[in-house]
């Protein structure tokens, strides 16, 4: 029985050898395969979102503009002023 006992070690340690074989060779594809997809990324990939910086630039106003806004908002001062004294003439105290 000592015989085939040892013939059933020497199959596993031969199976577990042939799993070791395989998962290193697995681990090496993997390395690979990361270095590939690192060296990917560290090249400049082009997207479709511009770069911030042209996003600031292409928001800022021209002076032209900015002085139309600004009447544009004194004017809507003038009447908020007036709605608010309207409301307040409004008001019965009793």
């Amino acid at each position: 029985m000592s015989k085939n006992r040892v013939e059933e070690l020497e199959a596993s340690v031969a199976e577990l050898q042939s799993t070791v074989r395989g998962l290193t060779e697995e681990l090496v594809e993997s390395k690979e395969r990361i270095r590939v997809l690192e060296a990917e990324l560290d090249t400049e990939v082009p997207t479709r979102v511009p770069p911030r910086r042209a996003d600031a630039e292409a928001n800022e106003a021209e002076p032209d503009e900015v002085a139309e806004a600004t009447a544009d908002a004194d004017t809507d001062d003038e009447s908020v002023d007036e709605t608010e004294e309207t409301r307040t003439d409004d008001i019965i105290v009793a």
